[in-house]
């Protein structure tokens, strides 16, 4: 099979995480009021060439027709790679039958001066080698069959490809002009809480500070849920297809979860997402609630504290041992760690804030 595997550079997979949210973010925020943000766009249409071209998938994407060609190029490749496996095969076994015998002629030679009976073991050991050297050219040439086989398509895959980097913004412009509008079903009304007042002065500012921030920073790392989608999807394509699998993947997404689970830890608790036991709660008044909150809150910054120092602590010593992973990608293990109090940082904050708004709700209801 055509080998597709690779390391993927340290500083690419940093660059990645950086790049490609704030990006995704930019082209989701342009398509927010957009009534047909529903079409076809040139964000998506790029991301399926990326991980997908091969395939033909982002012409799929686009109700293209022409996605057809890909098809029978992967089908090509998949073919020249079972032709591979079984040359290779049969290669092996025609290649130790071939040194086998030249070993046996080898000794044979040498017994002839003492046995006069081996001249006769010779000739029929002589006699079969041209049929197994046969055998080995026919192999060898069944593997260069093989190879010029997923060459061709494989290079008028990569061929396509190239052109259609060029052509898929005609083609996104193409699909939109002949998809319909997309249709906006009514939603059913839901329950909303009553709207908290807003906290006057500098500290109704620093609350709708870290609000902006905690919510710009969790919806960009959410967006690193996609990469692991392609990453994994990748990872399955090289190995069942290519026979190429990855010793980067597994370790990529596993860190990148774990990295956004920290930073999107305050983004929860801001939305009051996390899971908890409830049992009275939900009875009391606002003022109730507030104050359980604040009486809360000494035991929420007792753990972020601890979370803060020891996260600092294990990111200070990753830091100045240069530590990396174990497998062979050795990734560093700084950034990830670093997540830690940069997480506890966030969720600090967010922990001040909810505190400043429940002491002005406890203030304003006693007023």
């Amino acid at each position: 099979m055509p080998s597709i595997a690779f390391t993927l550079p340290h500083w690419l997979y940093w660059a990645i995480l950086l790049v490609f949210p704030v990006v995704a973010w930019i082209m989701v925020r342009r398509t927010a009021d957009d009534p047909d943000s529903a079409l076809a766009n040139n964000f998506l249409a790029y991301l399926f060439w990326l991980f997908a071209g091969f395939l033909g998938m982002h012409r799929i994407y686009l109700k293209n027709y022409l996605a057809l060609l890909y098809l029978p190029l992967f089908v090509a490749i998949i073919y020249g790679g079972a032709m591979f496996r079984d040359a290779r095969e049969d290669h092996s076994k025609a290649r130790q039958n071939v040194e086998s015998l030249n070993r046996v002629i080898e000794r044979t030679k040498n017994a002839l001066a003492r046995d006069t009976s081996a001249e006769k073991r010779l000739a029929d050991y002589q006699a079969k080698l041209p049929a197994a050297q046969a055998e080995e050219a026919t192999a060898i040439a069944d593997i260069d069959r093989a190879n010029l086989v997923m060459r061709i398509a494989a290079g008028l895959t990569a061929l396509f490809m190239l052109i259609d980097l060029f052509l898929i913004p005609g083609l996104v412009k193409r699909a939109r002009a002949t998809e319909p509008k997309p249709v906006i079903a009514e939603t059913e009304p839901h329950f909303v809480e009553d709207e908290i007042k807003p906290v006057p002065g500098a500290a109704g500012a620093f609350i709708a500070g870290v609000d902006r921030m905690v919510a710009a920073l969790g919806e960009l790392v959410g967006y690193w849920s996609v990469l692991a989608v392609f990453a994994y999807f990748f990872e399955v394509v090289a190995r069942y297809v290519f026979n190429s699998p990855t010793n980067w993947v597994h370790e990529s997404a596993f860190l990148l979860f774990g990295m956004q689970y920290m930073v999107a830890g305050a983004y929860a608790y801001r939305g009051e997402s996390h899971v908890r036991v409830d049992l009275l709660y939900s009875h009391l008044s606002k003022r109730g609630k507030a104050f359980c909150d604040v009486i809360g809150s000494l035991f929420f910054f007792i753990f972020v504290g601890v979370m803060l120092w020891t996260g600092w602590t294990f990111a200070s010593q990753a830091m100045q041992a240069g530590e990396v992973s174990f497998t062979e990608w050795g990734i560093q293990y700084w950034p990830v760690k670093l997540m830690i109090p940069i997480g506890a940082v966030l969720m600090l904050l967010v922990g001040i804030a909810r505190l400043l708004k429940d002491i002005h709700t406890l203030v304003s209801a006693s007023e």
